[in-house]
């Protein structure tokens, strides 16, 4: 868990310096394409009209999930991510 704090305390200080806020940040991620976890991804940004794409693999095994959403920190940013760790299965990129 420290090292997943240690991440988050550096992904911080990156967005800080490289972006202004409020601004548009693109998340993606890649879901096992056997479960809910697309609609579980949907729902964590119900809010701030993001544009979501999916795309199944070439085997059909998993779907990448791209969500772009208006940002208003880089606190924000990291929230969701930090909300988006308990799905089964996701991994965030």
């Amino acid at each position: 868990m420290a090292d997943r704090e240690a991440f988050y305390k550096k992904l911080k200080v990156q967005l800080e310096d490289t972006s202004s806020f409020p601004s548009k940040y693109l998340y993606k991620f890649i879901v096992p394409s056997d479960g809910n976890q697309v609609k579980e991804v949907e729902a964590l940004f119900d809010k701030g009209g993001p544009v979501i794409s999916t795309k199944k693999s070439r085997t059909g095994k998993y779907i990448s999930v791209s969500v772009e959403l208006t940002v208003s920190s880089a606190e924000e940013v990291i929230s969701y991510y930090k909300k988006a760790e308990f799905i089964e299965g996701i991994i965030s990129l």
